[in-house]
């Protein structure tokens, strides 16, 4: 995967953890591992720090927390993923083949 998609992902995936419990880079590098992303810590901090100047997180001390814009934002994340989801998860015509 791009690493500008994968990013975008990993901001989803923040977001959403975020609305569970407050994040930390010590907590949010292994979680993101197990779901099968090959990061480093150096881009993690960069997410949260990208996700903290949008106003979608604040940061308080080690630990950020999703802000009222971070809900908003995940809220219409949820929406394109819906719409998306009908279509992409759709098995992929043959190039060329008809129907």
């Amino acid at each position: 995967m791009r690493a500008d998609v994968q990013n975008l992902f990993i901001g989803i995936h923040m977001l959403y953890c975020a609305h569970e419990k407050d994040l930390t880079l010590t907590e949010m590098l292994p979680e993101l591992e197990n779901l099968g992303y090959r990061v480093a810590e150096r881009e993690v901090k960069q997410e949260l720090e990208r996700l903290t100047q949008e106003n979608f997180l604040t940061a308080h001390g080690d630990a950020y927390s999703v802000t009222g814009t971070g809900i908003e934002e995940f809220k219409a994340i949820q929406a394109k993923l819906g719409v998306l989801c009908t279509e992409v998860l759709k098995p992929v015509k043959a190039a060329g083949a008809s129907g």
